[in-house]
């Protein structure tokens, strides 16, 4: 038999064997392992927040997979007649909505403005932009904090508003107007054939297709806002300061309030998560979008 027919296999280097044998059921199991561990302190503060004062004082939170008549809604009980956190729960919602929505409005209107319309010094504006990503927000915290008190909106929820649309634009620009760059001029170019004007273009053919964009843009604001504790602790009062400024405030009585925070914290955490992990696969298709052309 002729040689010529023979396979030359090249020889693999020892890296490339070692992840041949890490690539089976070995690395899913580290994986699950370690997203167990990660989901460790969640179950544990779900549990703290199903206990009471006294049985917390006691014992871990672990003692109750041995005694599951530890839990109890009392807990929560309290929490909804704390009026502090109920109403910081409330401004929270009320930041983190508009926040959000007008992030990804103006956002969305900009990168596509970036992308596909011509207008003077359109290049120049947009490196603008961009150079904006790296301003830290504390160097704006004090040139702001006293531009809102003069115009009379410091330690309001719209002045916090403001601040986090004022800063979340860069980013949603930035990353909108890559991902509707990619967008195919032959299609713009076909519905402005069949009569579409720029606004029903934006919102017949661009919005739906930057769909997977837009919603990794929303869940990063929606993650930054609700979580954003340093802009509420400086921007707003005792009426308007958000879930994250209250649980400080309470941790300082820790010794006379323990039955509200864990409650309030578990809240806390849980909102976020849950709007990621519904929009998680929109999450993915965003971050990966213009990775392979």
């Amino acid at each position: 038999m002729s040689t010529l027919d023979e396979t030359v296999k090249a020889p693999r280097s020892l890296a490339r064997r070692i992840g041949d044998r890490l690539s089976g059921g070995f690395v899913q199991f580290v994986l699950l392992l370690i997203g167990a561990l990660w989901l460790v302190p969640t179950i544990g503060l779900l549990f703290s927040s199903l206990r009471s004062p006294e049985d917390m004082a006691d014992s871990g939170w672990w003692t109750v997979f041995s005694k599951p008549a530890q839990l109890t809604f009392e807990s929560y009980s309290s929490l909804l007649e704390n009026s502090d956190i109920t109403r910081s729960l409330v401004n929270t919602a009320l930041i983190t909505v508009p926040a959000t929505l007008l992030v990804i409005v103006i956002g969305s209107l900009a990168g596509y403005a970036f992308a596909w319309m011509e207008f003077p010094g359109r290049d120049w504006w947009f490196l603008i932009v961009v150079g904006l990503l790296v301003v830290p927000v504390q160097v704006a915290l004090v040139p702001i904090a006293r531009l809102f008190g003069d115009i009379g909106i410091f330690g309001s929820i719209f002045g916090v508003i403001l601040f986090h649309v004022g800063f979340g634009l860069p980013f949603a620009v930035f990353l909108l107007r890559n991902f509707f760059a990619e967008i195919p001029r032959e299609l713009l170019e076909a519905a402005r054939l069949d009569g579409s004007g720029e606004l029903r273009l934006f919102l017949r053919v661009v919005m739906p297709l930057g769909a997977p964009a837009i919603a990794s843009l929303g869940i990063f604001q929606f993650l930054w806002v609700w979580n954003d504790m340093l802009v509420a602790l400086i921007f707003t009062d005792t009426d308007s300061q958000p879930i994250t400024v209250a649980l400080q405030t309470q941790v300082r009585q820790f010794g006379n309030n323990v039955d509200v925070l864990g409650p309030g914290a578990f809240i806390s955490m849980v909102v976020p998560l849950a709007v990621f992990f519904a929009f998680q696969r929109q999450f993915v298709s965003g971050v990966m979008a213009g990775a392979v052309k």
